[in-house]
Parts: structure tokens; C-alpha cells; sequence
């Protein structure tokens, strides 16, 4: 990372330049130094911050998920103190286990914002540390589609099972299809509710236009692999594609996609989305309730390492190029929880909206 161009991390729309630091070569037993690195950020006046005059002083306040409070605190209570010491601030923390807010208070305003940019940082950094938990996708699970998929498998085994790393063990369970627009850390119900509002603000503002009101009736065919080598393939996954030939779908879910990174809610990884179904992925070889999609670190900042088994999948990909899947009318945007099935054995939906 060089001096003169630091990275730069986007939290509630606001941008913030975050410096390098020298790294260490020992080890703590716990991430006490990670806590003093992920404070060395500017401290610049914020005018976007809302601050209270009281009688006393100055008071913010910030809404956070309990889960994340004991990352503002510290271990041994340095981190909070640290801040405290520095922008000559009180913060008063709720209990854990506790909802609530976040409170700083202090005699000078820009103390006050100081402290609020700090805790603002924490959070947005150990929040990037939590494993995702809900994803914003359609179902792609249609009967049709369901029946289809199956029939692919069955030839897949027929036809292919001598071919290095191919078994039914790495084949995606056919109720769970879908189509992922991007990965979240969702982690109360209030965030929860905040995205089912957020996706209804983009209905009213451009989804209704794009879809006309209308379910998107769109086509799967065609079978792709995500790596570069077709004899070392980790994951295969059926096209997406618009029955009309329009771009329809594309741009709908780039606009979802570039609304959720500018509000700091996914991570800007690309600029647009990969249209794809996941068909078969080795990461259900051993696990065969694993997903696409992991963060690095998991919530006590262990780094995961997910060992798998490729397959040579250049036979598949001759005899199956161009295989139908079916066709789909998309009507809803669906917030998925990971990890959970409803009765219809899908991800559960914990909110969504409609085009029509």
C-alpha cells in the first residue's frame, strides 16, 4: 500500500483514508495491536455526523449490533480507553447482550466527531471479520429448472464419473438454486429491516423501471467454469440469461449492486455482477452444506482455509455446453439467510420484494 495512495474503506457513504502501518512480526494472544493499527486513520472534521450541544457539551450517539461492542472496548478495556484518552471524550457502551446505542460525550465538538470517525472505523473493520450471513439473490428453483438440473446430474454421472474428482458429492442441491447479487454481514433484525428498506427504495427508484412492473422471464443454458484451467475446475455453473436478449437483468442487478457498495454494505470487490447458477462446487465434496462464498477471517479473526479437491471437468464442458436448464420468470429479490432452509428446502427468505 503506498503512502501517497492509501486505501480508502467507505462507511455510510462516507469515504475515509486509511494509512499504512509498520506491520509486526510477533504475535499477540489476542489482536491487541490490531486494535491500535485500526485507529490510525484521519481524524478530519466530519460534517455529516449529527452532534448534540448539551449543557455539558457535545453528545453523538452510534447504532450498533451488541455482537460488535466488545471490539470498541478492547481487550482489558484499553481500546475504549485509548479513544477516550486521545479526543478527550467519554463513551458509554451498553452491557453485552444488551441493545442500544453507543454514546459519546465530551466538552469539545470536534473531539466528539473524532471519537465517532474512530469507533466508526472499528466497527466497519471487525464487521469486514464476521463470516456472511445473508446474501441478496433470486430463486432459481423452479420445477422445470429442479427437474432439469437432475436430469444434468444423472448424465454428468453416466457420462463422466471416471473423470478425475467427479461425484454426485459435489453437485448443488437442486431446491437451493439461485442467482447471487452480493454478500452480507447482517447482524441484528434492525439491519435486517434497514436492507428490506433499502431494496424497496431501489424498487421505487429505478427496479420498477427497469422490469416494467413485470417478472423478468429469462433462460438457464449453457454450463461455464469460474477458473482458468477446464482440468482443474472448482466450480461449473449454468448461464443466466434474458429470453428477449435485452440486458434487462444485467443492468437491474448492477444498479443493486453498486446501491449496496456505495452505502458501504457490500464490499467493492467488482463493479458488476457475474451472472451465474452454481451446478457444482467442491467445496460440497466434504462439507455438503458449504457455499460459494467466504470471508477470510472468521469472527475471532482466525484466517479460513478451505481445502479442496478440483475435477477435470473438460469432458462436462464438451458434452454439456450447451445444456438447457429450463426457463424462469424472476419476480422477487430475496434477502437469504445462509446456512438455514425454509419448508421448501431453499435459504431461507427473511424479506424481498416483487416486481410485479
Amino acid at each position: 500500500m503506498e503512502v501517497l495512495r492509501p486505501q480508502i474503506i467507505t462507511i455510510d457513504g462516507r469515504n475515509y483514508r486509511k494509512n499504512p502501518v509498520q506491520e509486526r512480526t510477533h504475535q499477540h494472544e489476542e489482536d491487541e495491536a490490531f486494535y491500535q493499527d485500526s485507529m490510525e486513520y484521519s481524524d478530519e472534521p466530519c460534517d455529516a455526523y449529527e452532534v448534540e450541544q448539551t449543557p455539558q457539551g457535545f453528545r453523538a450517539s452510534i447504532s450498533a449490533p451488541s455482537l460488535l461492542y466488545k471490539h470498541i472496548v478492547g481487550k482489558r478495556g484499553d481500546t475504549k480507553k485509548k479513544i477516550e484518552t486521545e479526543t478527550r471524550t467519554s463513551i458509554s457502551i451498553p452491557k453485552p447482550g444488551q441493545d442500544g446505542e453507543i454514546v459519546i460525550t465530551g466538552q469539545h465538538r470536534n473531539g466528539v466527531i473524532s471519537a465517532r470517525t474512530r469507533i466508526d472505523v472499528l466497527l466497519h473493520t471487525f464487521r469486514r471479520k464476521q463470516p456472511f450471513t445473508h446474501f441478496l439473490s433470486f430463486f432459481l428453483n423452479e420445477v422445470e429448472v429442479q427437474e432439469r438440473f437432475m436430469k444434468f446430474q444423472n448424465e454428468v454421472l453416466e457420462k463422466c464419473s471416471m473423470d478425475r474428482g467427479v461425484d454426485s458429492s459435489i453437485f448443488q442441491n437442486p431446491k437451493k438454486l439461485h442467482l447471487t447479487i452480493g454478500m452480507l454481514v447482517l447482524l441484528s433484525e434492525q439491519e435486517i429491516q434497514q436492507t428490506c428498506e433499502i431494496l424497496q427504495r431501489c424498487k421505487e427508484e429505478f427496479i420498477d423501471d427497469i422490469s416494467g412492473g413485470r417478472p423478468l422471464e429469462v433462460e438457464m443454458a449453457g454450463i461455464e467454469y469460474m477458473n482458468d484451467d477446464p482440468g482443474m475446475v472448482d466450480v461449473l455453473y449454468a448461464k443466466v440469461h434474458m429470453k428477449d436478449g435485452s440486458n434487462r437483468l444485467q443492468e437491474l442487478v448492477d444498479r443493486v449492486l453498486e446501491r449496496f457498495q456505495a452505502l458501504g454494505l457490500i464490499v467493492k470487490e467488482w463493479n458488476s455482477v457475474k451472472l451465474h447458477a452454481t451446478v457444482m462446487n467442491t467445496l460440497l465434496r466434504k462439507d455438503p452444506d458449504a457455499e460459494g462464498r467466504y470471508n477470510l477471517y472468521t469472527a475471532d479473526g482466525k484466517y479460513i482455509f478451505k481445502e479442496r479437491e478440483s475435477f477435470d471437468g473438460r469432458n462436462i464442458l464438451k458434452l454439456f455446453e450447451n445444456f438447457y436448464f429450463g426457463s424462469l420468470k424472476l419476480n422477487s429479490i430475496h434477502i437469504s439467510q445462509r446456512f438455514t432452509v425454509d419448508s421448501f428446502g431453499n435459504y431461507a427468505s427473511c424479506g424481498h420484494i416483487d416486481f410485479s
